[in-house]
Formats: C-alpha cells, structure tokens, sequence
C-alpha cells in the first residue's frame, strides 16, 4: 500500500537537487519565534459552514467534497466563481462547501454513491452554479463519478466502510484513497524519480477527523504521520513570510501570473518545498514547546492566506486537479 512516509521521503530527493526555489532556515526560525509567542492552538473545524457529525452521511460529503477540492482561480479575463448560499456570497473552497450544502438543501442525492456514479456534467453544473463558471468541470464529474462507482461497488456506498478498511489509520487511509481512485493518486516526476504528494487524500483524511470532531469513524490514528497538503496558497504564504524563495526567473514568471506547467520541475520544486517547509517549522515550533501536527500548521497558513495584505506576491498558476 501507498506509504504516506514516501512523502516526506520522496520530496525531500526533491529540495535537495533543486534549482529554482530554497527553504530560507533563517526565515523558519523567525517565523516559528513568531508563532510560539502568540499561544497557538489547533485551527476549530469550521462547523458553521462544513457538514459536522458523526452520521454516516457526514463522512461521504467529506468524500465528495475533497474529490471536488482542487483548482478554483479563474482564467485569465473570466471572473472568479462565486456561490452565494445563505445570504454569503463565497469563492474558492468555501464556495464549493456551500454549492454542496445547497445541493442537500434542495434533496439532490449528492451524497448516495449510485447517483454520484452516473452524475453527467450538466447535473453537475447545477450543484455548482453560480457566478462565472468552476474550472475544470469535465474533470470534476469524472471524478465525481469514480469515486460513485468505487463505493457502489466495493464499500456498499459507505465512506466509513473505506475508512474501517484502512483500520481507522490516517496514513493507511491515504494511502487507499490514493490506490482506489485515480483522481488522488497525487504523484509527480523530478529527474527520473516518483515524488509523492498525496494533497487531497491527506486534506480528506483532516476533514474526516475534523467533521467527526475525532469521535467514531473519524477517530483517526497516526494523524501524525500526515504531512503538509502542497498547494498553490500555501506556498503563497510561505513566500510572503520570507521561508520560500523562488529564482529570479520563477518569481519573474509567478508574479506575470503565467503559467506554471503541471509537473515541471519549478512546479514540483514549489510543492515539495512546501512540504518541507512546513515540516522544518513544525520542528522549530517543538523547540519552542508547541506542539502541532503538520497539517495542523497547513491550516492555520491556509486560513492566513485567505487574508493576505494588499500588494502580496501571487501564488502559482497550475491548471491540475491534484491541488
């Protein structure tokens, strides 16, 4: 089975021949000084907007809900998607945490596995309505529809059953996603070697624990074990706070908002210097007597980087359903 520890493993190969972006330490350390004085707490799940409990119900929407998480920024000139659900008008992930809600709302059976399995992407377009239009919709109900067929046909339409395969271990449990449905199957190249990523099998892992609030099938084990889920904002954050730094051409071309081919070294040096970054910051953090778990740290930069200052760098455009 697909080993979580390859991450770490995996991208480490990675920022160490790379060529186009560096881990500043000086910068982890400040950043970690930081942070230890400010009394940091695990990130509360946003139980407000997501789906929380411990129905069985609540685990597929986390399914369904990261099988959709993945690339939200517009192309250029088109505007950005919006849901407005509840009198709040949202974008990007939270935008698709609401289109889902409203899809219950409204009795569309997103999630029972046989519909998911023959979902078309004109039904999809209407869970996901909005202003403007999600990028990669195709895509989106191809997976969608994997991921329907997989549990119709292996786990009687129950998520919480694929959870009790991997034993109710976060690492087996990635690693299952990952096996089972190609979509999270998050695996690059970098001079000739694999370089695993896993984004979205470890993000559905956090959202199980995190909805469940760590009880029943979501009482996770080896959360530990999880690494930092390498996406486009994260990194963004990273580079803002002075620990990534990028070669003069590939700031040059992040910061034209060009894009950044889907597995190209820069790219994949981007995602595994996030790993790692935050790996070095969750060490520097256990020297200050905090202690957080990587992806715990990944959310609280996420949430960051929902609220970054005017005149920030931008993160990178890669059009990919991995992040």
């Amino acid at each position: 089975m697909t080993k979580v520890s390859d991450v770490l493993t995996t991208t480490r190969f990675v920022i160490e021949n790379a060529r186009e972006v560096t881990i500043d330490q000086a910068g982890v350390r400040v950043v970690a000084d930081q942070l230890a004085v400010r009394a940091l707490h695990p990130t509360a799940f946003d139980c407000d907007r997501h789906l929380c409990g411990t129905d069985l119900r609540v685990a597929n929407f986390a399914l369904v809900l990261d099988t959709l998480n993945f690339s939200f920024w517009p192309d250029p000139g088109a505007p950005r998607w919006r849901v407005t659900y509840q009198g709040e008008t949202l974008d990007g992930y939270w935008a698709l945490v609401a289109a889902l809600r409203r899809a219950l709302d409204e009795g569309i059976p997103i999630l029972d596995a046989d519909y998911l399995a023959d979902v078309s992407e004109g039904s999809l377009a209407r869970v996901l309505r909005g202003e403007g239009a999600i990028p990669l919709l195709l895509e989106r109900a191809a997976a969608l529809r994997e991921a329907g067929s997989v549990l119709r046909d292996r786990y009687a339409g129950q998520v919480t059953n694929l959870i009790e395969r991997a034993g109710r271990n976060a690492p087996r449990l990635t690693g299952l996603l990952a096996e089972e449905l190609t979509s999270f199957d998050d695996v690059a190249s970098y001079a000739g070697q694999p370089v695993h990523f896993y984004k979205r099998a470890q993000i559905c892992c956090g959202d199980l624990f995190g909805a469940s609030g760590g009880t029943a099938w979501g009482n996770l084990t080896d959360l530990d074990r999880l690494t930092a889920c390498a996406d486009y904002k994260v990194p963004q954050v990273l580079r803002q706070l002075g620990i990534l730094r990028y070669s003069d051409p590939l700031a040059d071309l992040v910061d034209r908002r060009q894009l950044l081919p889907p597995g190209s070294a820069a790219e994949v040096e981007i995602r595994a210097a996030t790993i790692w970054a935050i790996e070095y910051l969750r060490q520097a953090l256990v020297a200050h007597g905090v202690s957080l778990r990587a992806f715990e740290i990944d959310w609280q930069l996420w949430n960051l980087g929902q609220e970054l200052p005017p005149g920030t760098k931008p993160y990178h455009l890669t059009r990919t359903i991995y992040y």
